[in-house]
């Protein structure tokens, strides 16, 4: 990869705020990739409702399947791909493991800048409960949260991002804020 290809990852718990800073990037024209694709697809593929517990089984099954770094080594490719095609940093949203987090560290080394966006618990699952697609009640995102944790190794790649965004205000701070990182790393917004 060449040395002015950049990888943006953003990490976090359900409702902290990553899907809004890349849908704000994918806005401003930066290309992205989605890690939750990987699990609506073999959804589809399997004629499954798109819900939280098939959406837990089919996110188990395939690291359990393919090992617990099965979805960064399938955007990867993508990744590459939108390399090949001229684009030089790429948003990606949703990595989840520890594995995967090593495998983005160990593809791109200092070209992967991992965001953590973090949020108190009781916002996050009041986002999800309120977010137009896929709500999700208390019980579900407390199940939620406890599966990505226990089942998929969420924490370290939070605990090890390299950046953070505090998301416990309004929309607009957050993108405020991520304006700012994004300028002291001289990704232009």
């Amino acid at each position: 990869m060449q040395e002015n290809k950049r990888v943006v990852i953003f990490v976090g718990m359900p409702g902290a705020g990553k899907s809004t800073c890349v849908e704000y990037l994918k806005n401003k024209g930066y290309a992205t990739v989605y890690f939750g694709k990987i699990t609506f697809d073999e959804l589809k593929k399997r004629n499954l409702e798109i819900n939280q517990p098939n959406e837990k089984i089919i996110r188990e099954e395939i690291r359990q399947k393919e090992g617990k770094g099965a979805y960064a080594l399938r955007v990867l490719s993508k990744i590459e791909e939108l390399f090949e095609k001229g684009e030089n940093i790429v948003v990606v949203d949703g990595l989840y493991s520890w594995t995967e987090y090593k495998i983005f560290k160990e593809s791109f080394g200092d070209r992967s800048i991992i965001i953590g966006v973090i949020a108190p618990k009781k916002l996050r699952h009041t986002r999800l409960k309120n977010r137009a697609i896929r709500p999700l009640n208390e019980e579900e995102s407390e199940l939620r949260d406890y599966a990505e944790i226990e089942n998929i190794e969420k924490g370290g790649p939070i605990a090890n991002a390299d950046y953070y965004l505090a998301n416990d205000f309004s929309v607009n701070d957050l993108i405020k804020d991520l304006h700012k990182l994004l300028n002291s790393l001289n990704i232009p917004i």
